[in-house]
C-alpha cells in the first residue's frame, strides 16, 4: 500500500505555461489521491484560445496492477455523453429543423406513456419532466429495445415544469430521438456530424480493443469480477450495449479540450465551423422555468446542485457538466476558459463524490486567469444579492395561450350542440381582447346564461346584493352569483348542458372567484351535467408556495379550502382537479389546458 500511495502523488507535467493555478491544482489533486478519493486525475486548463495547464496526476489503475496514469489516459464519460454526444447531436438536428423545443415527446416517439403525455422536448433538456432518475435495474435485463421500452412506460413521478429531478430516461429518450430524425444510431451520428469534424480522434461509444490499454478501469460489477475496461460503467447503458443517451462515450483530456474550445468560439475550431453561433447561444442559455432555483440550458448544466464544477469564481452564464466516474467539463465563454478534469473514482470501487475537489480544482483555476467577476448581467436575468442569497428575476416573451385561446383554435369543438351557461366576467378574453361570449356565439355555441362572480361581469360592481340582469352586448341573461345565492340554483340551471368557467384568478385562496368555481362545480354535479375550466395561468407563478395554511374551521367564501396557503402556485384548473377530488364533488369536469405556460412565468 505504502508503495501505491508514493506512486499516487508523482504527477507527470507535459504541458505548462506559466500558469500560476498549478501548484494550488497539484496540491489539491494529490492531497485527495491521499485521502483515497481517487487513485489518479487527469486536468487539462484551457484559456484565451491555448492550452495552459495539462498534467497527469497518480495511477489510472490499481488492480490487478498499479499503472501510471497519462494525459492520452481515455475515460469513460459517464454523464458528459449527455451533453458532449447527445446534445450536440441534437443541435445539429435543431438546425436542420427537424424538431422544436416545445414539441411533446409523442410527436417524435408515439409509444411514450402510451401515446398520452404533455412532457416536451425542452422538460427532458432541462430535467423537468417528471421522470424518475432512472428505468428499473432488477432483475436485469438486456436489448436497447427492452431499454427503450423501460423508458417509454416508467410512469412520471410527477407533473412535468415542476420539479428539477435529474434523469437519465430524459437522455435515452433524446438519444432515440437522434436515431428517429436521423435514421442513424446515436453513435454514428454523433461521430459523423461532430467528433470527426472536430478532429476528436479518440472520442467514440464502444472503443476498439486496441484502446483498452489506455482505457481508465472503473469499478468492479461484483467483488469477484475484475474491474470494467472499455466497457461502459452505467449499468443501464451498458444493459443496452454500450449506446445509450445518457451514458456510453469514451474520450480524453484532449478531445474535450477541442470541443470546449469549439463551444467558446461559438461553434467553429480550426476553421470548421460545426454550429452555428445562434445555436451555440440557444443551447447554453438558461431554459429552465424562471424562477427556479435551478439553472439549466439544453442538456447543460448553468447552476444547480450538480455544478459544483464551476467553483466558487466562474459566473452565472458558464456552464458545463459531470460524470458519475469522476469526470467534469466546464466552459466560460466570457473569459474564454474552460476546465476539465477526468478521473476514474469509482475505480475499483465506488468512492464519496469529487464535489469538493472539483470545487477547487475550477476556483483556482478560474483565480490563476483573472476572473474574480463579480456582477454579471446575462439578456433577461437580473441577479440581486441579498443577506437571503441570490433572487432571479425572468421575463420570458412567451406565446402563452388560455384555455379559452386553446379552444378558439379548436373551433369551440368540445363545446359543439350544448346549450351552455358561462361563468365569467371581463377577465374572460381571449389574446386580442374578445370576449368569450361573443366567441363563442359567433362559432355557433348556444350561450343560454351568463353567471357573474363578485363586482359582476364588467367587475366594476364594490358592493353587495348584485341582482340579475341582462348583458347588453350579447342579449343574454346574467344570473348573480353575488347576491341573493353564491350558488347557481337550479332554477338557474334549466335548460343548461354543460356550466363553462372562465375568469382569471390572482394566485391566493382568499379571492372568492376560487370559491365561486368551487360552488358552480358542486352544482354542476347535483344538476348532472358537465363542467368545463378554461385555465389561465397563475398571474404570480406556479413556483412558490407561500403563507400560513387555511384552517379547516376557517372555510368561507373567502377561503373554500382548508390546508389550501395564502399563495398556493395553482391554476385554476389545477384547483378545479383538486377541489374535485379532495371534496369528492363528483363533477364531470373537464379543465381546456393552457398553451406554452411555464410555472415560473409571471402574468403581468
Amino acid at each position: 500500500m505504502k508503495l501505491l500511495l508514493s506512486a499516487a502523488v508523482l504527477a507527470t507535467t507535459l504541458y505548462s505555461q506559466d500558469f500560476s493555478g498549478g501548484p494550488a491544482i497539484d496540491r489539491a489533486i494529490e492531497e485527495a489521491i491521499q485521502q483515497n478519493r481517487l487513485p489518479g486525475a487527469v486536468v487539462l486548463v484551457g484559456h484565451d484560445g491555448r492550452v495552459v495547464y495539462r498534467k497527469a496526476y497518480g495511477l489510472r489503475a490499481l488492480v490487478p496492477r498499479p499503472e501510471s496514469m497519462t494525459v492520452d489516459t481515455i475515460f469513460d464519460c459517464a454523464s458528459l455523453t449527455k451533453v458532449i454526444a447527445t446534445t450536440s447531436s441534437l443541435m445539429k438536428l435543431f438546425e436542420e429543423g427537424r424538431f422544436r423545443l416545445n414539441d411533446k415527446v409523442t410527436d417524435y416517439i408515439p409509444e411514450f406513456q402510451g401515446g398520452k403525455s404533455d412532457i416536451t422536448l425542452r422538460n427532458l433538456f432541462t430535467h423537468f419532466s417528471g421522470l424518475a432518475p432512472d428505468v428499473v435495474l432488477k432483475p436485469e435485463w438486456s436489448g436497447n429495445e427492452t431499454g427503450l421500452r423501460l423508458a417509454y412506460t416508467t410512469k412520471p413521478a410527477g407533473p412535468p415544469g415542476v420539479r428539477h429531478v435529474y434523469s437519465d430516461i430524459n437522455f435515452i429518450l433524446l438519444g432515440e430521438l437522434v436515431h428517429r430524425l436521423s435514421g442513424q444510431p446515436l453513435n454514428e451520428y454523433a461521430k459523423q456530424h461532430v467528433f470527426l469534424p472536430l478532429g476528436m480522434k479518440e472520442t467514440t461509444f464502444l472503443p476498439p480493443a486496441s484502446w483498452i490499454p489506455r482505457i481508465a478501469p472503473t469499478e468492479r460489477p461484483d467483488k469477484n469480477s475484475p474491474p470494467l475496461r472499455g466497457v461502459v460503467h452505467d449499468p443501464t447503458a451498458r444493459f443496452m450495449g454500450g449506446v445509450a443517451g445518457h451514458a456510453g462515450l469514451f474520450s480524453t483530456a484532449d478531445d474535450l479540450a477541442r470541443f470546449a474550445q469549439m463551444m467558446i468560439d461559438s461553434g467553429e475550431l480550426d476553421g470548421v465551423r460545426v454550429f452555428n453561433p445562434l445555436t451555440v447561444a440557444k443551447f447554453t442559455e438558461p431554459q429552465t422555468p424562471p424562477d427556479q432555483p435551478v439553472l439549466r440550458g439544453l442538456g447543460w448544466d448553468i447552476d444547480s446542485p450538480y455544478s459544483s464544477n464551476r467553483g466558487e469564481l466562474f459566473p452565472i452564464g458558464s456552464f458545463g457538466h459531470t460524470g458519475f466516474t469522476g469526470t467534469s467539463v466546464w466552459i466560460d465563454p466570457s473569459t474564454k476558459t474552460y476546465v476539465i478534469l477526468l478521473a476514474n473514482s469509482v475505480h475499483p470501487d465506488a468512492r464519496p463524490s469529487l464535489v469538493p475537489l472539483r470545487a477547487k480544482v475550477a476556483t483556482i483555476a478560474a483565480a490563476a486567469v483573472g476572473i474574480a467577476v463579480r456582477n454579471v448581467t446575462l439578456t433577461g436575468y437580473n441577479e440581486t444579492l441579498s443577506g437571503a442569497g441570490i433572487r432571479r428575476e425572468v421575463e420570458r416573451n412567451g406565446d402563452t395561450k388560455t384555455g379559452l385561446d386553446v379552444l378558439v383554435d379548436q373551433k369551440f369543438r368540445p363545446l359543439a350542440g350544448l346549450t351552455v351557461g358561462l361563468i365569467t366576467n371581463h377577465t374572460g378574453i381571449d389574446r386580442q381582447g374578445r370576449r368569450n361570449v361573443d366567441l363563442m356565439k359567433a362559432a355557433g355555441i348556444t350561450v343560454a346564461a351568463l353567471f357573474s362572480p363578485e363586482h359582476g361581469v364588467a367587475g366594476k360592481e364594490d358592493r353587495e346584493g348584485l341582482a340579475d340582469s341582462v348583458d347588453s352586448a350579447s342579449g343574454v341573461k346574467i344570473f348573480s352569483l353575488y347576491g341573493a345565492t353564491n350558488r347557481p340554483t337550479p332554477a338557474m340551471l334549466r335548460g343548461i348542458d354543460a356550466l363553462v368557467f372562465d375568469i382569471q384568478d390572482v394566485g391566493v385562496h382568499f379571492y372568492t372567484y376560487e370559491t365561486t368555481m368551487a360552488y358552480a362545480m358542486e352544482a354542476a354535479a347535483k344538476a348532472g351535467i358537465p363542467y368545463y375550466v378554461l385555465d389561465r395561468p397563475n398571474p404570480i407563478g406556479g413556483v412558490r408556495v407561500e403563507g400560513p395554511m387555511l384552517d379547516a374551521a376557517n372555510e368561507s367564501f373567502v377561503g373554500y379550502f382548508g390546508g389550501l396557503p395564502v399563495r398556493h402556485g395553482m391554476t385554476m384548473g389545477e384547483l378545479a382537479k383538486l377541489f374535485n377530488a379532495e371534496r369528492k364533488i363528483g363533477a364531470s369536469l373537464t379543465v381546456i389546458p393552457m398553451e406554452d405556460w411555464h410555472r415560473g412565468d409571471w402574468f403581468g
